[in-house]
């Protein structure tokens, strides 16, 4: 199979993913709002709640939740093969990856710029944080792993 072939189905279905799935998590799932104001405008305090331009932040976020891809990515294609990572970054990119980030950014954003491990803390009590940070501990030690 020649990989452009894999390339287009890649793209297609990153851009599919933007135009169908992500519209229906922002107006069904999350109900986005144009008129809510983020931390960044209603805590402004010049270090840690800054109103950014919209591409810088895309950039900041792109580069820290992209950290572990080129560590997994070739590691399950050196396990499992080609065709197994291929649905890994483009089905797990498009299904998993992006709605917990999207879902985690909204979170945040909705509970004034807290993170993930002190709203799980809140929703679901001390054990249930402590047993999130436990997983996300033993997860990071897999991503070094690898």
């Amino acid at each position: 199979m020649n990989s452009l072939v894999l390339v287009v189905i890649g793209v297609g279905m990153m851009i599919g993913g933007y135009l169908l799935y992500s519209r229906f998590l922002g107006s069904k799932v999350y109900q986005l709002s144009d008129n809510y104001k983020t931390p960044a405008h209603t805590m402004t305090d010049g270090v840690d709640y800054v109103p950014t331009n919209k591409f810088v932040l895309w950039g900041h976020h792109f580069t820290s939740v992209a950290g572990a891809a080129p560590i997994v990515g070739p590691a399950v294609a050196v396990i499992w093969g080609w065709f197994p990572a291929f649905l890994w970054v483009t089905i797990g990119t498009v299904f998993i990856a992006g709605m917990h980030d999207f879902g985690a950014l909204w979170a945040s954003q909705r509970h004034k710029g807290q993170s993930i491990g002190t709203l799980s803390g809140r929703y679901i009590g001390n054990r249930g944080r402590n047993l999130f940070l436990v997983v996300i501990f033993l997860l990071l030690l897999m991503v070094v792993a690898a």
